[in-house]
């Protein structure tokens, strides 16, 4: 099985950086997407960054220019680096990584994280 575990969230103040990790575990062969999504209280879950396996990436137009997104696929993890956060990217953040390959699957599956939460607050 394939499991995602997310690290780096926490509380920061406006202005400030946060940088996000997630690293997939598993017998996996291959991981085709890879990226985050996040949930404010009541809102539903939207994409915030993705990357490809070949490194193309596209980010959510509210982030563009403040957070970048990247990956290692040796170590099969992505990474989020947040700059001048605001209050409005408070939210639990949560990783995916999409079409990934495992020995045991006949078919690409796709995985979540248990979510890391951002507060941004003075």
């Amino acid at each position: 099985q394939v499991q995602l575990v997310e690290s780096g969230g926490g509380l920061v103040q406006p202005g400030g950086s946060l940088r996000l990790s997630c690293a997939a575990s598993g017998s996996i062969l291959n991981i085709y997407t890879m990226g985050w999504y996040r949930q404010a209280p009541g809102k539903q879950r939207d994409l915030v960054a993705g990357i490809l396996s070949g490194a193309s990436t596209n980010y959510a137009n509210s982030v563009k220019g403040r957070f970048t997104i990247s990956r290692d696929n040796a170590k099969n993890t992505v990474y989020l680096q947040m700059n001048s956060l605001k209050p409005e990217d408070t939210a639990v953040y949560y990783c995916y990584a999409g079409g990934v390959t495992i020995p045991t699957m006949t078919t690409p599956g796709d995985y979540w994280g248990q979510g890391t939460q951002v507060t941004v607050s003075s």
